[in-house]
């Protein structure tokens, strides 16, 4: 590389006239007037106009070769455009650069659609070259909104003493075994990991461990059949407090949705949000997750649901589940409701916040007795034996003095695609999966080898 980029389109304006600068980018557009070329090259940060006249630059004959999308670094000296010919719609409409050096840095051939042209391609095409995609206006401002989100919760999280805690990806399968993707380990013959649905039992781990305050921007996992707009790995906002209960909770919420809001789009939320009791909810709306922008006037209606049932009948297997999970605590009131049975009557201390018909953020106070805890996997109908493989480790760290805690997660995805104006979380997702959980990119998943097969001691049956 010849030519060393010295400024981004974001850095140039009326003050660097005059001045000798190296652009680096891709040739958005070309326009030929007679012997003047006019290219726009194009960064991360905008367009800029650069022309090229014979006697001003070394590099005119190449000038002449270059097309759309190549790769280019140019050199030359920061002018004002000439009356009349200013564009106002972009941050480098008043100046242009005079080329006095190019060096192509790579070619390219033609794309399979033209970057913000007047045609949008289908999502297919787009899918299939994602890297292309993101050249876009609208992609690379989504990712860029995302990046905007991601800084802001980090921000307001720190600012509240929440430390940014990891936790591992290679972990045990929970008890929605189903829906797990499985890892399996080559250096233990016949075992598996499992790719985490969540972060949640590490994180109430760190409660045991003293950590208080704990936050992660996480990837989730989870293998099923995805409806419209679900992937097969998305990310959380994964939040957890010790000594708190559902008030400290929904404070905390609230001053992370304010933060975001007032960051990346300006506008300054009232709390406390509105609650209402899951059975209310149902009843009038006829679901959980109610649109309340009509009836609350404000352009993001927020809205906590409380009270939710602890447990759901499966009809099929003749049994009790957890309607969230299993490690949400019994409503204090309803305690005695475990023992005399009216388990369709037990509430959960458990929460959603829901946004414009949307659930945005799930969470509870969690159990943190062991003996209560051990109870509630009993109604589930798991024996000693399941419990103690599947569960004997938390049970075991609740033995050492855990404290109160509670925790909620928000969808990173559906948070940033509401905030960009998108009905699809795949327009805020780098490489999202299709529907049927293939990378359009790389073709994934695919065979593998039968050595790599013979290694993880595995034998696929079709």
């Amino acid at each position: 590389m010849r030519l060393k980029r010295t400024h981004t389109s974001e850095e140039l304006s009326k003050v660097e006239i005059g001045s000798e600068v190296v652009l680096a980018g891709w040739i958005h557009r070309r326009r030929d007037h007679g012997k003047i070329i006019f290219f726009d090259i194009r960064d991360r940060w905008g367009l800029t106009q650069v022309v090229v006249v014979p006697k001003e630059c070394s590099d005119y004959e190449l000038a002449k070769q270059i097309r759309s999308e190549y790769v280019v670094a140019i050199k030359g000296i920061v002018n004002q455009r000439p009356k009349g010919t200013e564009n106002p719609k972009i941050a480098t409409g008043y100046i242009e650069v005079l080329a006095k050096e190019i060096e192509v840095l790579n070619e390219a051939k033609t794309l399979p659609f033209e970057i913000d042209g007047d045609t949008e391609p289908g999502e297919d095409v787009r899918l299939k070259y994602r890297y292309l995609d993101i050249r876009q206006s609208r992609m690379k401002n989504n990712l860029l909104l995302r990046h905007q989100v991601m800084q802001s919760a980090r921000r307001a999280l720190s600012d509240m003493g929440y430390a940014e805690l990891e936790t591992p990806f290679l972990t045990k399968s929970t008890p929605e075994g189903a829906r797990d993707y499985l890892v399996p380990s080559r250096v233990n013959p016949g075992k598996f990991y499992a790719l985490p649905q969540s972060p949640q039992l590490f994180k109430q781990l760190f409660m045991v461990a003293g950590m208080d305050r704990y936050f992660q921007i996480v990837k989730c996992f989870r293998d099923e059949d995805l409806r419209a707009d679900r992937q097969p790995e998305f990310t959380q906002i994964d939040i957890e407090a010790s000594f708190v209960d559902e008030e400290d909770i929904f404070s905390m919420s609230e001053a992370l949705m304010q933060a975001i809001f007032r960051e990346v789009k300006g506008i300054e939320l009232e709390v406390p949000f509105p609650r209402m009791r899951y059975v209310e909810v149902v009843e009038k709306y006829g679901t959980d997750k109610p649109d309340l922008r009509e009836e609350f006037g404000t352009d993001y209606a927020f809205v906590w649901v409380v009270d939710f049932p602890l447990f759901t009948w499966n009809e099929e297997e003749g049994r009790w589940e957890s309607e969230h999970h299993p490690f949400t605590s019994v409503h204090p009131d309803d305690l005695p409701l475990l023992e005399s049975g009216e388990l369709e009557k037990v509430r959960a201390r458990s929460y959603d916040l829901v946004l414009n018909g949307a659930e945005l953020g799930s969470g509870s106070v969690r159990i943190h007795r062991q003996d209560l805890q051990k109870r509630i996997f009993e109604i589930l109908k798991m024996d000693e034996a399941e419990i103690e493989a599947k569960f004997g480790f938390l049970l075991e760290a609740f033995s050492y003095g855990a404290p109160p805690h509670a925790g909620i997660a928000f969808g990173l995805d559906r948070l940033v695609a509401m905030l960009a104006g998108e009905d699809s979380i795949r327009e805020v997702i780098a490489f999202p999966k299709t529907q049927r959980a293939i990378c359009m990119v790389t073709g994934a998943p695919s065979e593998v080898s039968p050595k790599q097969l013979e290694e993880l001691h595995i034998k696929v049956v079709v």
